[in-house]
């Protein structure tokens, strides 16, 4: 039964502390590890079982966590400080995930990627066997730490692995767009001609417990986890201000947005593709509760 089940949270931020919140409402043992001393003693609050201070990039946690568990979820973020922070958080952190689990029996471990090892710019669909292309160099990185976990998991004696390959999150407390335009802003930076592909923080919860509760057949996959909704970002920020009753916003393709520089390929082209969830759909029955941004800032607004 579910509730005997013990899983392993490596990185409790916006989705990892989601993830602990469901793991206990079914009753599991929870073991959480985050950086942040603010978030360890919120996860303590909530009756987390075991929490643990300490980079997953290094190696200190080891001794705390006993390397016996039946699910490991990575939902590591980066720890700041540009390529090599992430790098530290996602590399580092995939092969210390790994040190670790060579010692013990992991059965199910999830590692949560990004779509940007996608570096497609034409509005083309794309699925999980898409070349990879010219990659940004965050991009170069995220697929690197995909590979770190596919190709030593064997040697780390972990029963199956799992690559969610998440689009845009956004979720209640995390809506960027939504914030900017109740704060009076019309200004967008860049193009809203670009496709958007998001994903509800929910929903990603509930795929990674599809695939914890998959048969066994099914494992060592990569998946990709959007909402199968592709509007553009001018049609997701028009829909918005119209909700808020607030000016028509507009897009200035002179103004840039910090990350953009991490998100261009080695020609300067920013992603713009549509993500393909054909994969997860019909491999494990899976849909969102949130099909399109719209029923998500629906409930969102609802509840603001």
């Amino acid at each position: 039964m579910e509730s005997s089940k013990s899983i392993v949270i490596l990185g409790c931020g916006y989705v990892g502390a989601a993830m602990a919140e469901q793991a206990l409402a079914r009753g599991m043992h929870v073991i959480a590890l985050t950086r942040n001393a603010d978030k360890a003693a919120g996860l303590r609050a909530k009756g987390v079982q075991c929490v643990v201070e300490a980079d997953l990039g290094s190696d200190d946690w080891h001794t705390q966590i006993e390397p016996r568990q039946d699910y490991v979820f990575n939902c590591v973020s980066s720890g700041g400080g540009g390529l090599d922070g992430y790098r530290k958080s996602y590399v580092a952190g995939q092969q210390s995930l790994l040190r670790w689990a060579a010692k013990g029996n992991i059965g199910t471990v999830i590692y949560t990627g990004a779509t940007s090892v996608y570096s497609q710019s034409d509005g083309e669909i794309v699925d999980e066997d898409s070349t990879s292309g010219d990659l940004s160099p965050s991009g170069e990185i995220l697929l690197e730490a995909e590979k770190v976990l596919s190709e030593g998991a064997a040697a780390a004696k972990i029963a199956r692995w799992f690559v969610l390959r998440l689009g845009g999150i956004y979720g209640p407390g995390r809506h960027y767009l939504l914030d900017k335009l109740r704060a009076g802003e019309t200004a967008f930076p860049g193009s809203g001609d670009f496709y958007v592909n998001m994903i509800h923080r929910d929903d990603i919860v509930s795929a990674a417990f599809a695939l914890f509760q998959s048969p066994e057949v099914i494992k060592d996959r990569i998946y990709n986890l959007v909402d199968g909704d592709y509007p553009s970002k001018s049609e997701m920020v028009e829909w918005l201000a119209d909700r808020l009753s607030v000016g028509k916003p507009h897009f200035d393709p002179s103004q840039s947005m910090n990350r953009e520089g991490r998100r261009r390929n080695t020609e300067g082209k920013l992603p713009n593709r549509r993500v393909s969830t054909e994969r997860i759909r019909s491999e494990l029955n899976w849909k969102p509760t949130y099909p399109s941004f719209r029923d998500g800032y629906e409930e969102i607004l609802a509840g603001s």
